[in-house]
């Protein structure tokens, strides 16, 4: 596929999932006391010294995170990407994230705490083997190190 005439190609959307809009009131010893609106506001502040167009969303609906993922094919942009809990499980998401990354696509997964420090349900992640890498444990700053991997690319 070729891109849309009007492509940005440093345009990346930074994609969140389930519960994600609860941060800082949602078990802030493990997430951190930042909000989504802290989360956005530091996303699009370090894009922009990038040089990146930086688009922050976030869902608790699959099936919308799905179709931003088509999105993300579609319009030639990167995905920085917190699944949250559809890491474990959510094989339409997977399946979104491989056609991201065989498109050519730059696709890193973030988590803000260490899924593997914590409860075996979260060790594994479907998302990973079709993610061009994966950052976790360092909070918001993994969102940091991720569209700097992005930048870089």
């Amino acid at each position: 596929m070729t891109a849309p005439a009007d492509a940005d190609p440093r345009r990346v959307l930074v994609l969140n999932g389930p519960n994600l809009g609860r941060l800082g009131i949602r078990e802030p010893e493990i997430y951190g006391h930042e909000t989504i609106d802290d989360l956005t506001a530091a996303c699009e502040g370090w894009g922009a010294r990038l040089g990146l167009s930086v688009h922050v969303r976030q869902t608790d609906d699959e099936a919308r995170l799905v179709g931003w993922l088509h999105e993300a094919v579609d319009t030639r942009s990167a995905v920085v990407l917190n699944p949250a809990a559809f890491t474990h499980y959510s094989y339409a998401v997977r399946d979104a994230c491989a056609m991201v990354t065989g498109a050519g696509l730059v696709l890193v997964e973030v988590h803000l705490s260490n899924p593997a420090a914590r409860e075996v349900f979260r060790h594994t992640s479907v998302v990973g083997a079709v993610a061009t890498g994966t950052i976790a444990g360092f909070g918001l700053d993994g969102y940091h190190l991720a569209l700097r991997a992005v930048a870089a690319r």
